[in-house]
Protein backbone atom coordinates (compact mmCIF):
# COMPACT_ATOMS: atom_id res chain seq x y z
CA UNK A 1 0.00 0.00 0.00
CA UNK A 2 0.90 3.72 -0.78
CA UNK A 3 2.14 5.89 2.68
CA UNK A 4 3.02 8.82 -0.05
CA UNK A 5 4.14 10.60 -2.83
CA UNK A 6 6.13 13.51 -3.34
CA UNK A 7 7.43 15.25 -6.46
CA UNK A 8 9.78 18.10 -6.98
CA UNK A 9 11.06 20.74 -9.79
CA UNK A 10 13.81 22.70 -9.36
CA UNK A 11 16.12 24.64 -11.65
CA UNK A 12 19.48 23.32 -11.76
CA UNK A 13 21.22 26.68 -11.63
CA UNK A 14 19.58 27.60 -7.98
CA UNK A 15 21.97 24.44 -7.10
CA UNK A 16 24.71 25.76 -8.97
CA UNK A 17 24.28 29.26 -7.32
CA UNK A 18 24.27 28.01 -4.00
CA UNK A 19 27.76 25.72 -4.72
CA UNK A 20 29.35 28.54 -6.30
CA UNK A 21 28.51 30.73 -3.57
CA UNK A 22 28.57 28.33 -0.04
CA UNK A 23 31.01 25.90 -1.70
CA UNK A 24 31.69 23.34 0.17
CA UNK A 25 29.84 24.64 3.59
CA UNK A 26 26.71 24.02 1.43
CA UNK A 27 27.87 20.77 -0.54
CA UNK A 28 29.06 19.19 2.59
CA UNK A 29 25.36 20.70 4.48
CA UNK A 30 23.01 18.72 1.61
CA UNK A 31 24.90 15.79 0.18
CA UNK A 32 26.88 13.16 1.48
CA UNK A 33 30.69 12.41 0.58
CA UNK A 34 29.49 9.61 -1.53
CA UNK A 35 27.11 12.10 -3.41
CA UNK A 36 29.40 14.54 -3.81
CA UNK A 37 31.95 12.12 -5.45
CA UNK A 38 29.44 11.05 -7.97
CA UNK A 39 28.37 13.89 -8.81
CA UNK A 40 31.64 15.61 -9.06
CA UNK A 41 32.86 12.72 -11.56
CA UNK A 42 30.33 13.66 -14.05
CA UNK A 43 30.49 15.61 -16.95
CA UNK A 44 28.24 18.41 -15.56
CA UNK A 45 27.93 17.94 -12.05
CA UNK A 46 25.43 20.56 -11.28
CA UNK A 47 22.76 18.85 -12.78
CA UNK A 48 23.75 15.66 -10.78
CA UNK A 49 23.50 17.73 -7.79
CA UNK A 50 20.41 19.21 -8.28
CA UNK A 51 18.59 16.05 -9.20
CA UNK A 52 19.58 14.61 -6.02
CA UNK A 53 18.50 17.41 -4.20
CA UNK A 54 15.11 17.11 -6.15
CA UNK A 55 15.20 13.46 -4.97
CA UNK A 56 15.78 14.65 -1.12
CA UNK A 57 13.09 16.98 -1.52
CA UNK A 58 10.60 14.45 -2.81
CA UNK A 59 11.05 11.96 -0.51
CA UNK A 60 10.57 14.32 2.44
CA UNK A 61 6.94 15.07 0.94
CA UNK A 62 6.10 11.28 0.29
CA UNK A 63 6.80 10.93 4.31
CA UNK A 64 4.65 13.76 4.90
CA UNK A 65 7.18 15.30 7.60
CA UNK A 66 9.18 17.43 5.44
CA UNK A 67 12.57 18.65 7.65
CA UNK A 68 10.53 17.94 10.58
CA UNK A 69 11.17 15.87 13.24
CA UNK A 70 15.08 16.33 13.46
CA UNK A 71 15.54 15.27 9.84
CA UNK A 72 18.52 16.38 8.57
CA UNK A 73 19.94 16.39 4.64
CA UNK A 74 22.73 14.04 5.57
CA UNK A 75 20.17 11.55 6.76
CA UNK A 76 19.12 11.03 3.12
CA UNK A 77 21.45 9.86 0.49
CA UNK A 78 20.68 9.43 -3.33
CA UNK A 79 23.46 6.32 -4.82
CA UNK A 80 23.12 4.60 -8.13
CA UNK A 81 22.59 1.20 -8.23
CA UNK A 82 25.53 -0.35 -11.41
CA UNK A 83 22.09 -0.34 -13.12
CA UNK A 84 22.11 3.16 -13.08
CA UNK A 85 18.74 2.78 -11.65
CA UNK A 86 18.65 5.50 -8.27
CA UNK A 87 18.59 3.95 -5.14
CA UNK A 88 18.04 5.80 -1.54
CA UNK A 89 19.62 5.24 1.46
CA UNK A 90 18.40 6.45 4.68
CA UNK A 91 19.67 6.75 8.12
CA UNK A 92 19.37 8.84 11.45
CA UNK A 93 15.75 10.10 12.45
CA UNK A 94 14.74 10.01 8.73
CA UNK A 95 14.89 5.98 9.17
CA UNK A 96 13.55 6.39 12.30
CA UNK A 97 10.46 7.93 11.17
CA UNK A 98 10.78 5.35 8.37
CA UNK A 99 10.79 2.28 10.66
CA UNK A 100 7.56 3.70 12.73
CA UNK A 101 5.65 4.74 9.71
CA UNK A 102 6.58 0.70 8.90
CA UNK A 103 7.43 2.04 5.06
CA UNK A 104 9.05 -1.19 3.78
CA UNK A 105 10.45 0.60 0.85
CA UNK A 106 10.73 4.49 -0.96
CA UNK A 107 10.71 4.37 -4.88
CA UNK A 108 12.44 7.34 -6.24
CA UNK A 109 12.73 8.74 -9.94
CA UNK A 110 14.72 11.85 -11.04
CA UNK A 111 15.50 13.22 -14.45
CA UNK A 112 16.69 16.35 -15.74
CA UNK A 113 17.69 18.63 -18.70
CA UNK A 114 19.46 21.73 -19.12
CA UNK A 115 17.52 23.98 -17.10
CA UNK A 116 15.38 21.60 -14.91
CA UNK A 117 15.90 18.60 -12.42
CA UNK A 118 12.74 17.18 -11.10
CA UNK A 119 12.21 13.90 -8.69
CA UNK A 120 9.56 11.42 -7.53
CA UNK A 121 9.54 9.28 -4.66
CA UNK A 122 6.43 7.10 -3.96
CA UNK A 123 6.59 5.46 -0.38
CA UNK A 124 5.74 2.39 0.30
CA UNK A 125 4.35 0.33 3.85
CA UNK A 126 5.05 -2.90 4.42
Amino acid sequence: MIHGTGVDIIQISRIQNSLEKYAERFENRVFTRREIEYCRSRPEPFKHFAARFAAKEAVLKSLGTGMAAGITWQDLEILNLESGQPALNITGKCREICESLNLKDIHISMSHDDVYAIAQAVAETG
